[in-house]
């Protein structure tokens, strides 16, 4: 076993080329061992395995800094940088992260999460060396899909003017969540199959340098100019035309090869990018085969590769797949956007029945609303379907592009509140504080399955932007005999009574019946109101239930700072009504990893703190 020989990037030095081979097959063996059991990300990791190895022989952590887009592929990396026995806590509360952290080893030189980030952070580390005029090598790995972010290329444009030291690696694997879209993919597509590309490179310059006298002369001319040697074999290559030096395509399994390239580039004054081409889920029969289904998943059988605990029921993006496909049916307006989520957000049904109607834009969440927005201004009715993390990138274009020019556009909001294993860089937990401040928007909660369905017709039928946020996970089939229509703007009162009012917001109400079953087993009367709207909210239902309550208490799963309880606590206090406020909701502070129910208990939302929290509290109003 040479895995446990390797506690740091130094002792891959010692290895022979065979040795290198027959441990990335004991490093796949080991991630699909242990995520099997964990859960997390294994496709983009079994395909960066001799990647990575390459990656540590040619340079020297954390002297030299590599950067990892997004970070799903950063396991082999944690494994060779002294962190191969926390695997077994990976992504668990209180455990090793799925991402790379600055505070977790000093081999992570920067935190990422998100797409299409890392060469912005590298030409800024980049301009930090040189300023502070030390000598290191700055490394930013992206793949093929994060490569179709927007901030992706304004990094390179800025980048194209270097006269210093700066590697990209682009790994394309052909793959992101979906299926790569778009001109760059197509692309990258003709460069990874122009026919004998490299040989016939290689042929110009033996042809030339055999000429008499001006010969090389030629050859070197040709290589010092703009555009270079590959532009007498394909023409307008994209890269070099930015003003970056490209080198490649590189098999991505081939560590010798890689590590001479990267040798090689560390030489040049210049930003280079090296296009590495690798398969996704390589050597894991079941990954190979579906990719995008092993991108993120929970513990797996080995053997078969289907999900352990599987429960049958329904999740919330199940059920806003049913409906969003069943309303295309009936409304020939309707349209349908992802950025590179088509089955993470449910759209696979609506995308298979009307693929005219639907737009996969890549990952480019600002591109993807603005679209939407001149879908709406054209007469249809676009549903942007997002997770909520992500939405965070488009804050502009929602505010500048849809809410100001009071356009349609319908955006399902799919992971709102925490979201368990990933951690702070996926939880969502600000939408409804970043939705709430926009003029003209509507913002909605449900608060169980029906519900959801209830809210995404009536935001179809809407006019204007409104947004639909539930929660991720196995979807609330309680207080089915809760279904009053929709009224704009109009709270649910589901219970009515005294002392207490508790006003929960989509996925707290279930938390919110626990909590009232508690304070009803000790004797106080407690209403319960499903918010329904936490834009505009329910000012009627406040005033209502405060004329006979001491006590109102809010319940979100949205960070306290400009969320519902602050929006309810400032009417109280601006209309002087005689009642105390308490807001229940996330700490001004990001969240880690862990289960949901820990990440609730540890935030203080989960259902007995609230209850200790009201119950003290009301003892204080006597």
């Amino acid at each position: 076993m040479y895995l446990e020989r390797i506690d740091s990037p130094e002792d891959l030095k010692a290895l022979s080329p065979k040795e290198l081979k027959v441990l990335s097959s004991e490093i796949r063996d080991f991630l699909v061992n242990k995520i099997s059991v964990t859960g997390g990300h294994l496709a983009s990791n079994l395909g960066s395995v001799e990647l990575t190895l390459a990656l540590h022989l040619a340079f020297d952590s954390p002297r030299d800094k590599i950067i990892w887009d997004v970070g799903h592929q950063s396991y082999t990396h944690k494994i060779i940088t002294g962190r191969r026995d926390d695997f077994d806590t990976l992504r668990r509360f209180g455990g090793m992260s799925g991402f790379p952290k600055r505070n977790e080893s000093v081999h992570d030189s920067f935190n990422t999460g998100h797409s299409s980030t890392s060469i912005s952070a590298g030409l800024g580390m980049v301009m930090a060396r040189d300023l502070s005029g030390e000598d290191y090598h700055v490394i930013s790995v992206i793949g093929d899909g994060s490569l179709t972010g927007g901030m992706a290329f304004e990094a390179m444009n800025n980048a194209g003017t270097l006269k210093t030291n700066f590697i990209i690696i682009l790994n394309d694997n052909e793959m992101s969540i979906s299926e790569n879209v778009g001109g760059l993919s197509d692309a990258l597509a003709g460069i990874r199959t122009a026919k004998a590309y490299t040989e016939l490179k290689n042929d110009v310059v033996n042809v030339l340098e055999m000429v008499p006298l001006v010969g090389e002369k030629t050859v070197e001319s040709i290589r010092k100019t703009k555009k270079g040697i590959k532009q007498l074999v394909i023409p307008g290559m994209l890269f070099e035309n930015m003003g970056l030096t490209y080198l490649g395509p590189v098999d991505g399994h081939n560590i010798g090869k890689m590590v001479s390239v990267f040798n090689h580039a560390k030489n040049l004054n210049e930003a280079v990018i090296i296009h590495v081409v690798t398969k996704k889920g390589k050597g894991y029969l079941p990954a190979e085969r579906h990719p995008s289904r092993f991108h993120g998943i929970s513990p797996f059988e080995i053997s078969t590769g289907i999900p352990k605990n599987r429960t049958g029921k329904a999740n919330y993006t199940d059920v806003f797949s049913t409906v969003v496909r069943k309303l295309g049916d009936r409304d020939p307006k309707v349209v349908a956007i992802t950025a590179a989520m088509s089955d993470g957000t449910g759209l696979k049904r609506f995308k298979l029945k009307y693929p005219e109607r639907f737009f996969d834009v890549g990952i480019a969440e600002e591109h993807a609303v603005t679209f939407a927005a001149g879908l709406a201004a054209g007469g249809y009715k676009p549903i942007f379907c997002v997770y909520s993390s992500f939405l965070q990138r488009a804050y502009d274009q929602i505010l500048h592009d849809v809410c100001m020019q009071k356009l349609h556009v319908i955006f399902a909001i799919d992971r709102a509140g925490i979201v368990g294993a990933d951690g702070e860089t996926h939880h969502g937990l600000f939408d409804l504080s970043y939705l709430s401040c926009m003029p003209n928007m509507t913002l909605m909660a449900p608060k169980n399955k029906w519900e959801l369905s209830d809210m995404i017709k009536f935001a179809v039928d809407f006019d204007g932007p409104v947004a639909v946020r539930y929660p991720r996970g196995q979807a609330y089939d309680g207080l089915k005999d809760f279904r009053a229509p929709i009224e704009y703007g109009r709270s649910e009162i589901i219970y009515k009574e005294s002392d207490i009012a508790l006003f929960a917001v989509g996925s707290m109400v279930k938390t919110a019946e626990e909590v009232r079953d508690y304070l009803k087993e000790k004797g106080y009367n407690c209403s319960l109101v499903n918010v329904r709207f936490v834009k505009p909210f329910d000012r009627e239902a406040i005033r209502e239930l405060s004329a006979y309550s001491k006590l109102i208490v809010t319940m979100e799963e949205n960070v306290i700072t400009g969320g519902f309880g602050q929006q309810v606590l400032e009417y109280v206090n601006d209309t002087n009504i005689d009642c105390r406020v308490m807001c229940v909701a996330v700490p001004d502070r990001f969240i880690e990893h862990g289960s949901v129910d820990e990440l609730k208990k540890d935030a203080g939302i989960d259902a007995k703190s609230v209850t200790r929290r009201i119950m003290d509290m009301y003892a204080g109003l006597d």
